[in-house]
């Protein structure tokens, strides 16, 4: 399907957008969101809208789908779909339109299913409203749906709440109920930007596949590029609410013309990448993992250079932890499991346990980043909410700066280790209080901690926006004012904001643009230079894995599979499961240039 331009689509458009401006009212006055925003959509036609956080890729989609927020408004233009001005349309048209012809697979998985019903009655009650199926054909249907999207185990899975699904799983359950109705027109924002790299695969070709095979459009909203070039027909760029260039993807991609489209190519990761350049500024770049971690060294690579301060020969990672000396390490995981419980389907029924983490020990060293990778449901982030304290260990040991943390804390060490150690979760709808404004939201560390006076804390705050390239101006706004990837950002500031030893990065950058993501490395970079900071990164976008981590340990079911420095695992992967991940990587076989 890449490659193919909208011009050999035949026909006329199934979607036509033309001039379309969209203005929110706010305590500022009119913003205009969208300045004629232009662009067409034939049946069987995948179109990938990308741009950086805040460009209007979203409330290009919003604005389509009816779905604007209440102070939104569309102030000019049309929106043409099979010829009927959705514009003029009465909000039950709309509805009905929404329902039976247009599908939606939103961002945020945890906003977008109730939190107090099972998964399964909720795509029922989809596709019973879209007049699909009822009953135990609805049932039946669900299942079936849920496997489609990559959904493994579904039939038990569709008993289970949202909040026992991992982020991926949540995610992959809406694209079910998307795609639910077979609509003629499905507008997906950011649709596997919190799955796995096999998992994208696997929903990704379903929707080439109902594409080809039902002539359904595609709007893609998306800010990864290589998803772009790989699966779109055409690729629309967009900047602060216009369009700046469209065309055919590939073509797009590998001879931008605009100077905006070059930087976001420049800026876009990729596994031809090393090692972020800022972090060699220490003086012991060559050092970087080889001799902080056991894996064995390539064929052919030449071991280490030794310093004055480091052991002459790399050390295992089970030495380190068994002789506590030759690797100055933060953070020791020494054969960590967790088991939890399932409930069953009925009121007495018996719960069964399920095991998320089998056995795993790694380190973290100090000042060094640590990546965790693996599918949706690997056991990545159990690994770091018990590091966080938040989840007990079932069993084994975690030790942070020799301190047993897998077990009860008195209050002021509690305090201590809080401070000391910040988390970056991976969903910023969740993890931000919408009723705190972006500005108590970063100072509410430093005010908890009493951390400096009110006028110091300000400066600090203002500081931190900067860090994170955030206008000042948004410390008035709250969270539902903010794009997705500007409330990471936030999320981020308020992070740092204690200055901690380790950061645990759960999909830190997952929600960010090329050009905000570049920047947030290479802060986290520069900051882990400056002050010596610790990272455990988890993430299943190995590309960006490739440029932040020194060491990198693969999981699979709860199972520690592999673990070597980041030129091992990438380079020469010892497992084939390993070389899976890698193989599944959007646009990994595609090259992307800047115009000269």
């Amino acid at each position: 399907m890449s490659g193919v331009t909208s011009g050999l689509f035949g026909g006329e458009p199934l979607l036509q957008v033309r001039d379309l401006e969209v203005t929110f009212t706010t305590d500022a006055g009119q913003s205009k969101a969208l300045r004629g925003v232009s662009l067409d959509i034939h049946p069987g036609e995948t179109v990938a809208v990308v741009g950086e956080s805040g460009s209007g890729k979203s409330t290009t989609a919003a604005a389509v789908i009816g779905l604007l927020a209440t102070n939104g408004k569309v102030t000019g233009g049309q929106i043409l779909f099979g010829g009927q001005d959705v514009v003029r349309m009465s909000a039950a048209e709309v509805a009905r339109l929404r329902g039976a012809q247009i599908g939606l697979v939103p961002q945020d998985p945890m906003s977008n299913l109730n939190p107090v019903r099972r998964v399964g009655p909720q795509i029922v009650e989809a596709l019973e409203d879209n007049g699909v199926a009822k009953g135990r054909d609805a049932q039946a249907r669900t299942v079936e749906l849920l496997e489609e999207a990559g959904l493994p185990d579904a039939a038990r899975r569709a008993q289970q709440f949202p909040h026992e699904f991992s982020g991926g799983m949540r995610q992959r359950a809406l694209i079910a109920m998307g795609l639910s109705a077979r609509p003629r027109l499905l507008v997906a924002d950011e649709p596997t930007s919190a799955l796995d790299v096999t998992v994208q695969r696997t929903i990704l070709d379903g929707l080439t596949s109902l594409t080809s095979r039902l002539g359904v459009a595609v709007l893609l909203i998306t800010h990864d590029l290589g998803l772009a070039a790989e699966r779109a027909d055409t690729v629309v760029v967009m900047y602060r609410g216009e369009v700046v260039e469209k065309g055919p993807a590939r073509q797009i991609l590998r001879d931008p013309q605009h100077e905006y489209t070059k930087r976001l190519i420049a800026a876009a990761p990729s596994l031809a990448s090393r090692r972020i350049a800022i972090a060699k500024q220490t003086g012991d770049a060559d050092l970087v993992a080889d001799d902080l971690l056991a894996p064995s060294h390539g064929e052919g690579a030449p071991p280490p250079a030794s310093t004055s301060d480091r052991p002459q020969e790399p050390a295992a990672a089970e030495a380190a932890q068994d002789a506590g000396q030759g690797v100055d390490t933060i953070v020791e995981v020494e054969h960590v499991s967790k088991v939890f419980q399932l409930r069953g389907k009925g009121l007495f029924s018996r719960a069964t346990d399920f095991t998320a983490v089998d056995d795993v020990s790694f380190v973290v060293p100090r000042g060094r980043t640590v990546a965790l990778v693996g599918e949706s449901g690997s056991g990545k982030s159990t690994v770091a909410r018990m590091m966080l304290g938040l989840t007990e260990p079932t069993s084994g040991t975690i030790r942070f700066d020799g301190v047993d943390v897998s077990s009860g804390r008195d209050r002021a060490a509690e305090v201590t280790f809080r401070r000391r150690v910040q988390p970056i979760f991976q969903d910023p709808y969740a993890s931000l209080d919408p009723l705190f404004t972006i500005y108590r939201t970063i100072e509410e560390p430093l005010r908890a901690h009493r951390m400096g006076t009110a006028a110091e804390r300000r400066d600090r705050v203002h500081r931190l926006m900067e860090d994170v390239a955030l206008p000042t101006e948004l410390l008035r706004r709250y969270p539902g004012e903010l794009s997705g990837g500007q409330r990471q950002r936030v999320a981020i500031a308020r992070a740092l904001a204690l200055e901690p030893e380790l950061v645990v990065c759960d999909e830190a950058v997952s929600a960010l643009d090329v050009v905000v993501q570049a920047q947030i490395l290479h802060l986290l970079a520069d900051l882990q230079s400056r002050l010596g900071l610790s990272y455990l990164f988890i993430s299943h976008d190995l590309a960006v894995v490739r440029q932040i981590a020194d060491v990198v340990c693969v999981m699979e079911q709860g199972r520690l599979v592999e673990q070597g420095t980041a030129d091992e695992v990438f380079d020469t992967p010892r497992t084939q499961y390993t070389r899976t991940l890698l193989d599944a990587i959007p646009g990994r076989t595609l090259e992307l240039g800047v115009a000269g």
